[in-house]
């Protein structure tokens, strides 16, 4: 007879066949020792991730998700790496469980080298190499995409940890401000600004108050709406609108007719109620203007820059619409939507007109008060319009900033000796603020006064290497990531004289060297010199020093630091 043929034989790894298994009852000498296995035992755990993804490609295994445990060394049973012994014949049973062992042990090794590979890349994404823009933009060429956000926001946190501290927490050979440009170009990339915004930004808060408010620009402001109290009551509103299926809820305890809508099963614009003028969509920040303002019935007031009407309308239900409210705007095409506005409130003690707000005090004069809610760049309201994001420019707030110095000295003059004015705008920018209020100090005869507001960060008196007069400490600043609200400035103005003021101490003037006695409109004092002008020839007989800018922001440099003043 021929050898006898054994069927189902199973091979090994290395393509041999295992010996023939022993027939039943056939035992085991027990004098026998065990053959140890003459092959090597798996690979310990702390190899290279890439050398472990090739043994495992080698041995053609598949990897899955499986649960984690600790490492089996299989060579303490006689079994070597590939699943058998050569010195001893297994049976079926015996070589199919060792192949699941094994097969789990090389789960679990591919598992281990993929979330080692991950501590790896997240360990050199974290370490900080500052680099220039030109080699991030070589980087970006050649890689074809940019850092992915999770990246970039590790980055980041990492650069303002180490600003927070960097006496302690710098690396060796690095300094400030290469720690700056990195967090600068990352902020860029993350958050979509560009170099002018992001360096104004950055000159403003600390590092790690701007991620705060950049972080809080990414976000809505809440929706809310002001209740018209000319024809409604708030109470009564709000279960009008509780039937319509909003979620309505009173703003805060410093606004008696605000109220913050949470979700709406119906268009917030198109109820009964807002068409009938029982209310006015409104944001919250737009309130404060208005109320610092303060308008008493009777009185005589302008409010220079009044389209839509938002805050024209507040002006009247506080004045319980008697008195005169002279609506102006230089826009004719948006004196549509304020008229509209002022009819659909129930609002009967304006006058609409449509003049050039620089020049008002030629057409009208001597009001109780003005409110300038001056046009201004809009970079307070980025979480409402992105595009703002990369539209803004230093050019933009250049232009901007001689046109808020004309109107603010044209409202000034417009306005009765005693009278109160306010000046605000949506803009978180000094060069549209404090430089514009302290531009208009020395050229009129006015002073800062309380604005009356209940919340807000004071005004700024410094600003990097300039000084503004003291009192702009009582102008009001809002912020998105403190107050939940637009980026905004206010500030309340007290008309002292109708003299001008064009020889005032200049900005590092204290308030004691401002003081003296007037003779022909001058202040005179302890002056080093006069102010420079750049309101433009607003007012008449007056002459253009063309003299530099006093404060603004410059064209983008590569390093914030170094960041220098710039002529106008």
């Amino acid at each position: 007879m021929g050898e006898p043929v054994t069927t189902g034989t199973k091979r090994s790894k290395t393509g041999k066949a295992p010996p023939p298994k022993k027939a039943k009852g056939t035992k085991q000498p027990a004098n026998k020792p065990k053959v140890k296995s003459r092959r090597p035992t798996a690979p310990p755990m702390h190899h290279d991730s890439d050398d472990v993804q090739e043994r495992v490609e080698d041995r053609n295994v598949v990897p899955d998700d499986v649960s984690d445990g600790n490492e089996m060394d299989l060579s303490d049973n006689g079994v070597d790496s590939y699943g058998e012994d050569e010195g001893e014949v297994a049976d079926g049973a015996d070589f199919e469980e060792t192949a699941m062992k094994f097969h789990e042990q090389m789960q679990r090794m591919q598992k281990e080298a993929t979330e080692e590979q991950k501590r790896d890349i997240k360990s050199r994404t974290a370490k900080l190499t500052p680099i220039s823009d030109a080699e991030r933009e070589e980087q970006v060429l050649l890689l074809g995409q940019q850092h992915t956000a999770e990246e970039l926001k590790d980055r980041i946190s990492e650069a303002v940890h180490v600003l927070s501290n960097f006496k302690d927490e710098r690396e060796e050979g690095r300094t400030r401000d290469d720690y700056l440009q990195l967090l600068r170009t990352d902020i860029m990339e993350l958050y979509g600004y560009n170099d002018f915004l992001t360096d104004a930004i950055l000159l403003l808060f600390s590092p790690t108050e701007a991620i705060e408010f950049l972080e809080a620009m990414e976000k809505p402001r809440p929706t809310t709406i002001r209740v018209n109290t000319i024809k409604a009551k708030r109470r009564d509103l709000v279960q009008a609108l509780v039937k319509r299926g909003m979620n309505v809820e009173p703003l805060e305890k410093w606004s008696k007719v605000g109220l913050q809508i949470f979700e709406s099963n119906v268009p917030i614009s198109g109820t009964v109620e807002y068409l009938a003028g029982h209310y006015m969509l409104q944001s919250a920040v737009s309130f404060l203007p208005v109320m610092a303002l303060a308008p008493q019935p009777q009185e005589r007031v302008l409010d220079m820059a009044a389209a839509p009407g938002g805050k024209t309308t507040y002006i009247a239900q506080l004045m319980k619409n008697t008195g005169v409210i002279f609506a102006n705007d230089i826009s004719a095409p948006r004196i549509k939507s304020l008229n509209a506005n002022l009819q659909r409130l129930g609002v009967t003690n304006s006058i609409v007109t449509n003049y050039d707000g620089v020049g008002y005090e030629k057409v009208m004069r001597n009001f109780d008060r003005v409110l300038l809610d001056a046009p201004c760049t809009g970079t307070g309201i980025i979480s409402r319009d992105k595009s703002i994001k990369t539209s803004k420019q230093y050019e933009d707030v250049q232009r901007a900033s001689q046109l808020q110095r004309a109107l603010l000295l044209s409202a000034i003059d417009a306005l009765r000796v005693g009278g109160y004015l306010v000046y605000s705008t949506c803009s978180f920018l000094v060069e549209e603020n404090e430089a514009v209020v302290d531009f208009a100090l020395h050229r009129r005869d006015v002073t800062i006064v309380e604005t009356g507001l209940p919340f807000g960060r004071p005004g700024l008196a410094k600003y990097r290497h300039h000084r503004f007069n003291d009192k702009l400490q009582h102008a009001r600043r809002l912020f998105p990531h403190v107050h939940n609200m637009d980026g905004f400035f206010v500030c309340k103005l007290k008309k002292l004289s109708n003299e001008a003021s064009g020889a005032k101490a200049p900005l590092e003037e204290d308030d004691n060297n401002e003081k003296g006695t007037r003779k022909g409109g001058a202040v005179k004092g302890s002056v080093r010199g006069k102010r420079p002008r750049e309101g433009g020839d607003v007012q008449k007989g007056a002459k253009a020093t063309g003299r530099r800018s006093r404060i603004s922001v410059p064209p983008p440099t590569k390093k914030v630091t170094n960041i220098k003043a710039k002529s106008a």
